[in-house]
């Protein structure tokens, strides 16, 4: 979709097929998981990306005690956070990182800490300096809060900051915070993003002289 370019003041990075491409662990660990449940695999990942797990659970199996989902919840993470095999960056991850680190910006993720510091480490990413998890927030993305939490820790209205999402969950929370949303890959392109661009080396970071931060796109 054209949009020449976004000025903001702030920058709000998602995790998961934003920086880091963890696909293969989430497909085997949700599969799995789906399976027990008797559930059809490919319709539970279609839920799962973005969202904390417990919302998938509840998503796909509604009625279900909040007790077990938090508690299979737990189980997965460990998973998740024990495999790291096949983790690398989406293209163009680490210059963008390094592009944006004397700017103001900040991980915004559905991950714990714990799984954020593994997921980041495998993909050898640095790790911004603030980041808001699944620790600090009572609602998980689509919700807006993490998003929210996340231009407040930079100081900066909603309105200020862009948000580099790759699934529907993230792109309807940011868009939901009031802020201009740039969708990373192909499950982006689905949900309405302000922009769209297939990776991380399609987006020009320029700082300018007024503090602001004009993102450019191509590709």
């Amino acid at each position: 979709m054209p949009t020449p370019s976004i000025t903001v003041r702030g920058l709000l990075l998602d995790m998961d097929g934003t920086l880091v491409n963890s696909d293969a662990v989430v497909a085997r660990v949700w599969r799995g998981w789906a399976t027990e449940q008797g559930l059809d695999p490919e319709e539970v990942l279609r839920v799962a990306h973005g969202r904390q797990g417990h919302l998938t659970m509840a998503t796909v199996l509604p009625g279900r005690p909040v007790e077990q989902n938090l508690a299979d919840n737990r189980a997965l993470l460990a998973k998740e956070t024990a495999d790291l095999d096949g983790i690398v960056p989406v293209p163009g991850a680490p210059a963008f990182l390094a592009a944006v680190e004397p700017l103001p910006h900040a991980l915004v993720t559905s991950a714990d800490r714990g799984l954020s510091t593994a997921r980041m480490g495998a993909a050898r990413l640095r790790m911004p300096q603030i980041r808001i998890t699944s620790e600090d927030v009572s609602a998980s993305k689509p919700d807006p809060e993490g998003f929210l939490k996340g231009a407040a820790e930079l100081g900066f209205a909603p309105a200020e900051c862009a948000v580099f999402e790759d699934s529907g969950a993230g792109i309807a929370a940011g868009l939901a915070a009031g802020m201009p949303v740039v969708g990373i890959g192909p499950r982006a392109a689905a949900h309405s993003p302000t922009a769209h661009v297939p990776d991380l080396e399609a987006v020009r970071v320029e700082p300018l002289q007024d503090g602001r931060i004009r993102l450019s796109f191509h590709g």
